[in-house]
């Protein structure tokens, strides 16, 4: 074989290409602990962190936080399978359902109806705050049981975007993990799933309605533990996927929520391993990312296991956590999006 010079530029070419790889190989390895220095979190937080309220009861895991019209906080302890409801002008807890087929993600739609991601009952419901009257809005796709409805968003045409998650791997049998779209005229479309996609968590959209993101938090070894983001299309579908920060080696987002700058707020996190393959390199925060995935600030939570946020109070600039057993919250020098069924 008879042998060749390297040119100069062909050795300038592939060494830069080389070097490109190493750096896209290392910054991957370093993972989330290299970014927390030179973080401006005061940027963001306007205030200490409040116990707002704490929840007694057999057994808890509180989620969902979602603030309705009047203000007061409706979030949910799954275990319990209850949905709770926190004032937080007059300072008292109550509990609005009992038997929720252990609801995790709530959200108020458009008109103001409170929808819940009910995991054991495999369903999302839409319940009628003035009647208590609840309809099912999903609950099988192709013929087949969803699995457990997790986290659910809504865009401003009122389409309900949700995640799914089960065990099967094999979409020609079951379903598999997804995330579905519900039409304003309910029809339900599956927009991502397995194996693109490995447990998908929570899930939101942006203020311009332009982008899709999505959590996956796979505490298996080579799973995902990142944010992905999607351009979201005029009909609802989403395209270009883009893996804007990796959790990994640590324990990944949970639920998320953004401002109306479209920064997003994600709980990420732990204190103490819990038998996966999840490291303590993600510090247990709320974690504030710029569109593009950049960290810009950091807020630690005091207990595990953190799960959800979102942005409630008079002028949207108080941000409601559910936290192990507690009810937490913080104040933000940005405000929340304005919803349409928010006063003001």
């Amino acid at each position: 074989m008879k042998s060749r010079s390297v040119t100069r530029r062909e050795f300038l070419a592939a060494n830069a290409a080389a070097g490109m790889t190493l750096f896209a190989v290392s910054a991957r390895a370093a993972g989330i602990s290299e970014l927390y220095a030179g973080l401006k979190s005061d940027d963001f937080f306007a205030g200490p962190l409040r116990e707002e309220t704490k929840i007694v009861d057999q057994k808890v895991f509180t989620e969902g936080p979602a603030v309705a019209p009047d203000g007061r906080v409706f979030f949910t302890n799954a275990y319990g399978a209850k949905i709770l409801i926190w004032n937080p002008k007059s300072r008292e807890l109550s509990t609005y359902r009992e038997n929720s087929g252990e609801a995790n993600g709530l959200l108020f739609d458009h008109s103001g109806s409170l929808l819940a991601c009910e995991g054991k009952s495999g369903r999302v419901t839409r319940t009628d705050l003035k009647t208590g009257e609840i309809t099912v809005l999903v609950d099988q796709f192709n013929g087949h049981p969803l699995g457990a409805p997790n986290d659910l968003t809504i865009d401003a045409k009122g389409r309900i975007y949700f995640t799914s998650r089960l065990p099967n791997t094999d979409d020609k049998k079951l379903n598999v993990s997804s995330v579905y779209r519900i039409d304003s005229d309910g029809k339900v479309a599956r927009v991502l799933h397995e194996p693109d996609i490995h447990m998908p968590n929570g899930v939101e959209v942006s203020p311009d309605g332009r982008t899709l993101y999505l959590i996956e938090s796979d505490g298996r070894e080579n799973r995902n533990r990142c944010l992905f983001a999607y351009d979201l299309k005029a009909d609802g579908t989403a395209t270009n996927t883009r893996r804007i920060i990796d959790f990994s080696p640590g324990r990944g987002g949970d639920g998320l929520c953004v401002d109306a700058e479209g920064n997003l707020y994600v709980a990420a996190g732990l204190h103490k391993t819990r038998g996966t393959s999840e490291t303590l390199d993600t510090k247990p925060g709320i974690h504030v990312l710029a569109p593009n995935g950049k960290l810009l600030a950091y807020l630690a939570t005091p207990t595990d296991t953190l799960t959800n946020c979102t942005f409630g109070g008079d002028d949207r600039r108080t941000l409601f956590i559910t936290c192990g057993d507690w009810l937490l919250s913080v104040r933000t020098k940005q405000p929340g999006p304005k919803s349409p069924v928010m006063p003001g």
